[in-house]
């Protein structure tokens, strides 16, 4: 997550080579996961322990029901795998010997979820201010301090001590084994945190001369901005059921609806024309709806390249909606409609296309709905493009995504694979392909639909203006089999940019005299060269 910085570092006690302290610091997906194991060392198997309630624990968020709440995962899983190694420990040594304390933090956009087994612990500083948010499960009796009164796999039930908290920015979670805190005191340990996970233990073994009497471990979580998605989602703002010309909402008005459901409209304000988007009717009772939409407006307002239209997210608004930049031209469906694009705007579309990837990239997404009605044409002194829809904009590799439309979609999407490059490569190709002779070279699939892919005639044979290298590149990327199509967007565009450098592309199963007829000949002539000379030399000796 790019709001969230992390850290951690380990130290084994004494001259050992390796303690029996584990961490692990993992983002998967919206969560970002810290956990910090201390194995206890009275256990003959306390590092075990700690490695596998990690990898344990890991393992399971990763695999976690989506209809789960984070609370309801943390405590499932804890105790889940207290009773794994609790059981284990009994039919292998018949006593408690995979035994460790827990300290594990989920953030999930503003909201910090937490949970501690024993005595490693979990703080956040605040402000300059150090609070301890996990509670220590110890004795406290004069003789008896350090004693654990739970911990992971000492007894067949644990009772974890579960806590949630809001995060905001210049936050920092510190999330440590008992080896750090029983040698830092509170002014230390706020003084260290600024130096990560690794100033801190490295302080702490300074202090002790190198010579620590304990395992030492320490995760440091900073916060570094306020996760904006959860902000706008958490706005209590209404979603109009109805919509009408002339309404004015904000002081923008209402003109002409652009789609039919009528969510998306040409309005004015202040004699300047715009685009407003208001979230989908569904939104109102269903949360995955208007998680979908707040995403489409955040991608709308940060995504800045020059070919999207320009999107704002107004402070002060009375409704759920976002505004674009109206771009003018029209879409390429309605152009196609009345004629085919030519050579050299195909090319710059092309690159524009490319560009956009590429630029989408750098975001770890991808645009997933790439079709003509998402393509405006500006004519002006030379053709430009916009590329609009930010509502199927996705991750890249994501396999649950269902963005884009049938026609333009790889056959591996239909075989549910993760959206990737190649992926939107095979979608680039085949809108290049549709521009230029306006039709599918797969042909029109229909949704549902589970089509055979055969193999794509040269664009060339519908449109003979089309030069072969052009051919070439378009049927490289709408390739059917991955392996033959461009890999990744910067080998298109090379390609794009020096067309004296392509190469042909022939079908897979093409003959030798289709894919080289000159090498075919050559040999050809060869062959029979040689076999006359064999001729000659055997009707010479009868």
């Amino acid at each position: 997550m790019t709001n969230i910085k992390s850290s951690g570092f380990t130290l084994a006690k004494g001259k050992k080579l390796v303690g029996d302290d584990v961490y692990e610091v993992k983002t998967l997906g919206d969560l970002t996961i810290a956990i910090v194991c201390d194995g206890v060392g009275s256990a003959s198997h306390g590092r075990e322990a700690a490695q596998r309630a990690t990898s344990y624990l890991i393992n399971n968020f990763k695999m976690r029901p989506k209809s789960w709440s984070i609370e309801k995962s943390i405590l499932t899983f804890v105790k889940s795998i207290n009773s794994i190694l609790f059981q284990e420990s009994q039919i292998n040594y018949e006593a408690s010997e995979l035994v460790t304390t827990l300290a594990l933090i989920v953030i999930e956009g503003n909201r910090l979820y937490g949970v501690n087994v024993g005595d490693s612990r979990v703080y956040m500083v605040r402000e300059n201010e150090l609070i301890q948010l996990s509670q220590d499960h110890a004795m406290q009796e004069v003789g008896y301090e350090g004693v654990l009164t739970e911990a992971i796999g000492i007894s067949k039930e644990v009772s974890p001590y579960y806590f949630e908290n809001i995060v905001q920015k210049n936050d920092k979670i510190l999330l440590c084994s008992d080896g750090l805190y029983s040698i830092m005191d509170d002014e230390r340990l706020i003084s260290g945190l600024p130096f990560g996970a690794h100033g801190l233990v490295k302080k702490a073994s300074k202090i002790m001369q190198h010579d620590l009497p304990d395992d030492t471990t320490a995760v440091v979580v900073e916060i570094l901005k306020a996760d904006e998605l959860v902000i706008l989602k958490q706005q209590i703002l209404p979603i109009p059921e109805t919509l009408k010309k002339g309404q004015v909402i904000d002081g923008f008005v209402l003109e002409e609806s652009l789609i039919q459901n009528n969510r998306t409209w040409r309005c004015s304000k202040k004699s300047r024309e715009y685009v407003i988007k208001f979230a989908p009717l569904e939104a109102i009772d269903d949360e995955a709806v208007i998680d979908l939409y707040v995403k489409e407006a955040w991608n709308a307002k940060r995504l800045r390249g020059k070919f999207f239209p320009k999107a704002v997210i107004p402070k002060k608004r009375s409704s759920r909606y976002y505004i674009m930049q109206l771009t003018g031209g029209e879409d390429l469906e309605s152009y196609l409609a009345k004629g085919q694009l030519g050579i050299d705007d195909t090319i710059e579309l092309a690159k524009t296309l490319l560009n956009m990837s590429q630029y989408l990239l750098k975001f770890d997404l991808v645009h997933g709905d790439i079709k003509t009605n998402n393509v405006m044409i500006l004519k002006g002194e030379t053709t430009k493009f916009k590329i609009i829809d930010f509502g199927s904009i996705t991750e890249i590799f994501s396999s649950d995504s269902r963005a884009g439309t049938p026609s333009y979609l790889s056959p591996q999407r239909f075989q549910n694979e993760a959206i990737s490059e190649t992926t939107e490569i095979f979608s680039i190709g085949i809108l290049l392909y549709l521009a230029l002779t306006k039709k599918y070279p797969y042909g029109e699939i229909e949704p549902f639909q589970t089509p055979v892919f055969k193999e794509a005639k040269k664009p060339s044979v519908y449109n003979k203006n089309i030069p072969a290298w052009l051919d070439s590149v378009i049927l490289r990327a709408i390739a059917i089999e991955t392996e033959r199509r461009y890999e990744h967007y910067s080998e298109m565009m090379v390609e794009l940019q020096n067309p004296q450098k392509v190469k042909p592309f022939f079908p897979k199963n093409s003959s030798i005299i289709q894919r080289s007829p000159l090498l075919f000949y050559r040999t050809a002539f060869t062959v029979m060269f040689i076999f006359n000379i064999i001729l000659i030399l055997y009707c010479n000796t009868k």
